[in-house]
């Protein structure tokens, strides 16, 4: 396998049974440590495979062509022997006549494919050896824009003094706002896209890809710039794709669009604006003349799209180099890098894209025949389920439902029929879903209370039945709301009357609109008054903007299977503060289609233990055969002694360690687990990660520690710091903790460190490295075992055991919550190792650990090092020696 640099033994295993699965066919479970070189197997690995698969079919491409340019003269039907016949009672010169023909088809699109590709080949080695031609494209389009520029300016020029109506003006500009003419699928078949005449030169056969996708577009970037540094760097045709707008990826450019904030908002409005194009050009080409001037995306360029998309495809880029390009070009690089789709060899991707099929439909990417390699996948059952699953609240269906009203009483007599019956539906299944949470939509709902709260489940087709929709096509109002972009429509209404500085012209028909300012100011006091948990900024801007948007989601989750998922009531003081969600609690039937579809499909990451959830519960219930499957798991690259796991099943004073919801509060146990910090903050040098099942318990134990003076004790050793609950605080609590271990281990001292108190499941336990210095111990209090009070969680528990058979005589829910809790201690405990050379030690504090069935969980990398210790003295004895050995040894 070609590699930067002599690979490690386990990396050439890893690469190897890659190999072999994707040339088998299979679905692979891949483990492979953090460290040890993960993303440069996959890539060398799965590209090595891809080469050799072009390579191969080439070669029988050529074959095949040479034998039917040799036997042109032979595919001649040749007359049979009077009354022969097959054994389909077919005579044998029709049957030989109907294998010459789909031989010669065959031939034909041979040739067609390779005079394709000799095209396209042809296409981009001009523009990677041509750099005057880079600068063509965007030249001319600077030209067009200031011709355009010009244009405006004589218009306003001429306009100016004219007296044009400005207030008629206004009156036209709202045109943008009501619902064109909507016709069902049953009526006309709705062609969505580019036009067909200017389709051609875009579309293309997809060539075999390999689809590579990971949980952030940080993680994507950084695979991105590995297959840079790789063999396969210079010769790999790579399109990186993201949404319109995402943390490290916004491929939209339009500045104007990107001020709404909003993903919904700019998906949305980005679609209207390609409909306004294609309906400009549609009158052009019917030769109607409109008042109504529809706003068009500048970068929503044919010519300039085709440019990106063998730019991209000439060299690798990223995300940010992909996104300079289109600025650079004036094209949008959200449409240029899909349209690079069919062409290109490794697409790199989001996994909402891969795993949600109308995003994947929606983007182009087809998976018949093509590889799928999923990284960081410990959490892939979660992220399918989180995926598919929406919730809404009481305030924003009775908000959607007062916005929704106004918009059909302003417009009523500009709508046609069709428009009249769909608005009519979704305000019905508006109401229907407020009344299942005991209100009234046209009260404010943070006024009206709940008579019986708590949380309720229903299966799909109960909620259907007792909320009085199942007469409802929920397929067809989904449809509709897709493709009418009502709830754009509606946002742009609200955004100009919903507001107090709205400009509000005061004849009679507009004073009607006073009532939904005030409404909406009423319903967002309201919301404001219930203290709704604080959310990120985008679903913030979501609630008070356009909630419609929101409940397209629930009701698209309304339509799936019955058995496959259920809603859940869950009623709280007020009607505003009650939500309706929809929980998948089937994963597999989303997955399906991507094992069904895909040649192979490859599940990897650092720490995929224990593997029975996703073979049990996403492969074997998708219908995949489990000789389909093949498994693979290999070491660390590290020395035996650099890693020091050890289960510790008392403290110094003996007292047990369990840490049981029963035990874990007593103060013994707060102050035990207070004394082990000690003893070990006084040994271990650097950085001290401990990890505590909850926000809550971390909370309790600091605030216990505080009072008995064991806290102040440990300041002593180690500058103590707790991981913050919001997000944007971590970088700067894990900037100020690295400082401190540098300026200790710098100055010396009786300060020797720091101690980082974070929570499994935390910002802290996934994705952040504490390499070196900055994690020398990590410690697990407790075993993070899921709250199994929660609704949620019980529903799920229910159903495995329903669906799924019993695994060594555990039933299938406790196997669930035992695999949740492991999945989480792995994640954590991962964090210490990152590289060859690196050290730590990691404690697990409780004697339950040593249990076979939770200790087989654990990676074997640790497992296989792991040292059970009953007493404290022992394996305070083994860190010493540890400690010992390493400064020796530096």
């Amino acid at each position: 396998f070609p590699f930067p640099y002599t690979p490690y033994r386990i990396q050439e295993q890893f690469m190897e049974a890659l190999y072999g699965a994707l040339e088998g066919g299979r679905v692979g479970i891949f483990e492979s440590p953090t460290g040890t070189g993960k993303s440069l197997s996959l890539i060398c690995g799965a590209l090595s495979w891809l080469r050799d698969w072009e390579q191969k079919r080439r070669r029988e491409e050529a074959r095949l062509l040479a034998l039917g340019a040799g036997g042109q003269d032979e595919l001649t039907p040749q007359p049979a022997r009077p009354g022969s016949a097959d054994t389909a009672g077919q005579p044998d010169w029709v049957t030989a006549f109907v294998q010459k023909k789909e031989q010669r088809d065959m031939v034909d699109r041979l040739k067609e494919e390779q005079t394709r590709r000799k095209k396209r080949e042809d296409r981009l080695e001009k523009i990677r050896h041509n750099v005057q031609l880079k600068y063509t494209v965007k030249r001319k389009r600077c030209e067009e824009d200031e011709a355009k520029r010009l244009l405006q300016l004589s218009k306003e020029a001429l306009s100016q003094g004219a007296g044009e109506g400005v207030l008629d003006q206004l009156d036209h500009n709202e045109e943008e706002l009501i619902l064109a003419e909507y016709e069902s699928d049953d009526e006309k078949k709705v062609v969505s896209g580019l036009e067909e005449e200017e389709d051609d030169d875009l579309e293309e056969d997809h060539v075999t890809k390999i689809y590579y996708c990971s949980r952030t577009h940080s993680q994507l970037s950084q695979f991105v710039r590995e297959v840079q540094k790789s063999p396969f760097g210079k010769d790999t045709r790579l399109v990186s794709l993201g949404s319109r707008q995402a943390r490290g990826g916004n491929l939209c450019v339009n500045e104007e669009v990107q001020r709404l904030g909003a993903l919904q908002l700019i998906n949305d409005r980005c679609m209207e604006m390609q409909k306004n194009k294609h309906e400009k050009k549609s009158d052009e080409n019917e030769g109607k003349k409109r008042r109504v001037s529809r706003t068009t995306c500048p970068f929503y360029s044919y010519e300039q799209m085709q440019f990106l998309r063998d730019e991209v495809l000439v060299e690798v880029k990223d995300i940010e180099q992909l996104v300079s390009l289109g600025r650079e070009t004036r094209a949008c690089p959200y449409y240029g890098s899909r349209f690079a789709i069919p062409a290109a060899q490794l697409v790199v991707l989001p996994y909402q894209m891969l795993l949600h099929e109308p995003t994947r439909n929606a983007a182009g990417i087809k998976l018949k025949d093509q590889v799928v390699i999923i990284d960081e996948a410990h959490n892939l059952i979660d992220t399918i389920t989180c995926i598919h699953s929406a919730e809404v609240s009481g305030s924003q269906l009775c908000r959607a439902h007062s916005q929704l009203s106004q918009y059909m009483e302003r417009y009523r007599k500009r709508l046609k029929a069709k428009n009249l019956m769909y608005i009519k539906q979704i305000l019905y299944l508006l109401e229907q879903f407020v009344a299942m949470l005991g209100g009234n939509v046209n009260q404010n709902p943070g006024c009206q209370a709940v008579s019986q709260t708590g949380t309720v489940l229903k299966s799909i087709n109960d909620f259907l039945f007792q909320s009085q929709i199942d007469n409802i096509n929920l397929f067809k109002v989904q449809r509709y709301c897709e493709k009418s972009l009502i709830s754009r429509k509606l946002f742009g209404f609200v955004e100009r009357y919903g507001g107090p500085a709205s400009a509000v012209k005061t004849n009679k028909e507009n004073q009607k609109l006073a009532g939904l300012q005030n409404f909406l100011l009423t319903l967002q006091q309201g919301s404001d008054k219930e203290g709704d948990p604080p959310g990120e900024a985008e679903h913030d801007q979501l609630r008070t903007a356009s909630p419609l948007m929101q409940i397209e989601g629930f009701l698209s989750a309304l339509t799936n299977a019955n058995q496959d998922g259920r809603v859940m009531l869950n009623r709280q003081g007020t009607v505003g503060q009650s939500s309706l969600k929809f929980l998948l609690l089937n994963p597999a039937v989303h997955f399906a289609k991507v094992v069904e579809e895909c040649r192979a499909v490859i599940i990897a990451g650092g720490t995929m233990q224990p593997v029975a959830d996703f073979r049990e519960q996403l492969l074997c219930c998708a219908g995949v055969d489990p000789a389909r499957i093949v498994e693979f798991s290999c070491g660390h690259v590290i020395p035996p002694e650099n890693i020091l796991p050890i289960i510790l099943c008392s403290g110094p004073s003996n007292q047990q360690l369990e840490f049981t919801y029963q035990t874990r509060d007593l103060p013994q146990m707060m102050d035990e687990t207070g004394r082990i910090l000690c003893n070990l903050c006084n040994v271990i040098p650097g950085g001290v990660v401990c990890f505590f099942p909850s926000y809550e318990y971390e909370k309790q134990v600091y605030g216990h520690w505080e009072k008995t003076g064991l806290l102040s004790r440990l300041a002593a050793k180690k500058k103590i710091f707790q991981e913050p609950k919001k997000a944007n605080q971590v970088e700067q609590v894990l900037v100020e903790y690295a400082k401190c271990i540098k300026r200790c281990s710098q100055t010396g001292g009786q300060m020797t460190g720091a101690l980082l108190l974070s929570v499994v499941g935390g910002k802290m336990s996934e994705g952040i490295n504490f390499s070196d210095d900055l994690g020398r111990c990590v410690i697990m209090v407790g075993m993070p075992y899921p709250n199994i009070r929660s609704p949620e969680l019980q529903e799920k528990m229910t159903w495995l055991d329903k669906t799924m058979p019993r695994a060594a005589g555990q039933a299938p829910s406790r196997v669930l919550i035992e695999n949740l809790c492991m999945k989480a201690v792995n994640q954590s405990i991962g964090r210490a190792i990152r590289h060859q050379k690196d050290f730590a030690s990691i404690l697990l504090l409780d004697h339950r650990y040593a249990r076979p069935a939770v200790f087989n969980k654990l990676p074997q990398w640790i497992r296989e090092r792991t040292q059970v210790k009953p007493a404290f003295g022992s394996a305070f004895a083994e860190l010493r020696k540890v400690r010992t050995c390493h400064i020796l040894c530096l």
